[in-house]
């Protein structure tokens, strides 16, 4: 690959020194709310269950309360995670303070937020399979909110132009225009960065780049998470696979990924989460 980046500027004297700057923790997670119940969820009742088929999407409603678990049914597979507030589409998973607020991978514990303003809880991950896997020795972890969902834009921008209908974007946005009977168009709109349910990735340590490998999901791993609030979902089954070789194409194996939305004994009487407390008067 080509170096597009000018060659450095020359070292000052106490680079060292400036480089030996311990980091701090930009946002420490102390103050908020320790999770609670967590660990494998029994359903206490009927299961829905949807599928993902491969290279394409599939939408879930979950209430209040409820455990989500999606599970690898088939062979490795990588899903890409949307949610949104049910009554209101404009409140969607925020990636980004996920990320600031957790890391860049999220396992048992961690909360999945909603944007700004709202920036409330969405949902509690309260099992994950793969938590054993840690941060391997590549900087690579599982389950990440870095990665932005492969689209087709960028693959018409790297592939000269090239057109692909099953990138992760475009299934999530047939997803959501289907269930919440919408235009492709307004659908797009509401399509955002996403968690990366199984996906294995990092940064690399010399240019900072962003990596993926072969996910270490296999045949009955799951990842739970419990909504806070009422919520719409769409996982796309990324034309990936695993995403061991390439982001989009036809060729790569590629398998269904299983959606099951039930109660638990925790959910009757569940109290959804608040709006931001802030009052959004920004000074005036």
């Amino acid at each position: 690959m080509p170096n597009r980046r000018p060659k450095a500027s020359p070292a000052p004297a106490d680079a060292a020194a400036r480089r030996a700057i311990p980091p701090v923790v930009c946002y420490p997670p102390d103050t908020l709310p320790e999770p609670t119940n967590l660990g494998p969820a029994t359903p206490t009742g009927p299961v829905t269950r949807v599928l993902a088929a491969p290279r394409d999407a599939a939408s879930f409603h979950a209430r209040a309360g409820q455990t989500i678990r999606i599970t690898s049914v088939e062979g490795p597979q990588v899903g890409d995670l949307n949610l949104w507030n049910a009554h209101d589409l404009t409140e969607r998973f925020f990636s980004g303070k996920t990320r600031a607020l957790h890391g860049t991978h999220v396992t048992t514990g961690d909360t999945l937020w909603s944007n700004l303003p709202d920036l409330r809880p969405m949902a509690t991950v309260t099992h994950d399979s793969l938590d054993w896997y840690g941060i391997d020795t590549f900087g690579g972890a599982v389950h990440d909110v870095i990665g932005t969902r492969c689209d087709p834009y960028t693959h018409a921008l790297l592939s000269e132009g090239g057109q692909y209908h099953h990138c992760c974007h475009s299934n999530l946005t047939r997803a959501l225009a289907d269930a919440a009977d919408i235009s492709l168009h307004e659908a797009e709109g509401h399509v955002h960065d996403v968690l990366n349910v199984f996906m294995c990735t990092g940064f690399t340590r010399d240019t900072g780049q962003y990596f993926m490998k072969a996910s270490p999901v296999r045949p009955g791993d799951c990842f739970e998470f419990r909504a806070e609030i009422d919520l719409l979902g769409a996982l796309s089954a990324c034309p990936g696979g695993d995403c061991g070789a390439e982001h989009s194409s036809d060729v790569t194996p590629c398998y269904p990924l299983q959606v099951e939305v039930f109660d638990t004994v925790h959910t009757a009487g569940h109290t959804p989460s608040s709006a931001n407390p802030y009052d959004r008067t920004h000074g005036r």
